[in-house]
């Protein structure tokens, strides 16, 4: 399992003086990149590539609460990939420095052209950096039906 370590900065916290929900999308997007890079996929060969990931949800189960003080590490496992790497889900789990898993998230994602702004397939080459990110217990081939499996549509206003 892959994890980055974070100290809990100021700006890290809320009006409560707990983890604020915004660092917690923040730690998770720094420690998907950094693996991303690490392996060679990183801002340079994106933007070679035109490629740009989008997020379509991320579920975030809180546990217990974390103060600053103490570092905290976020892990990176893949639930699920489609065949051609458009779609990807992560896993990510939050521990503080005893361990605890404080913290769950589930994220869906995919990948856009950025020129044409449509949804895009990997290149074999990411693909296969993609493929070797750790996986969950339950990794699955995901498909365009699991884009949309809470059912959620847009809702315009009629003014």
């Amino acid at each position: 399992m892959y994890f980055k370590e974070f100290d809990i900065r100021w700006s890290d916290i809320d009006a409560n003086r707990h983890l604020a929900n915004s660092a917690y999308i923040n730690f998770m997007s720094h420690t998907r990149m950094s693996y991303l890079t690490e392996k060679g996929l990183g801002q340079k060969q994106l933007a070679e590539h035109r490629l740009g990931p989008v997020v379509f949800y991320e579920h975030i189960y809180y546990f217990k609460e974390v103060f600053p003080g103490k570092p905290v590490r976020v892990s990176l496992e893949l639930a699920g990939i489609s065949e051609d790497g458009m779609f990807f889900e992560f896993h990510h789990n939050f521990y503080d420095a005893s361990g605890r898993n404080f913290a769950h998230c589930e994220m869906l994602g995919a990948w856009i052209d950025m020129t044409s702004r449509q949804l895009t397939g990997l290149p074999e080459e990411f693909l296969s950096l993609l493929q070797e990110i750790p996986k969950t217990e339950k990794f699955r081939i995901l498909t365009k039906a699991d884009t949309r499996r809470y059912g959620k549509e847009p809702k315009d206003l009629h003014m």
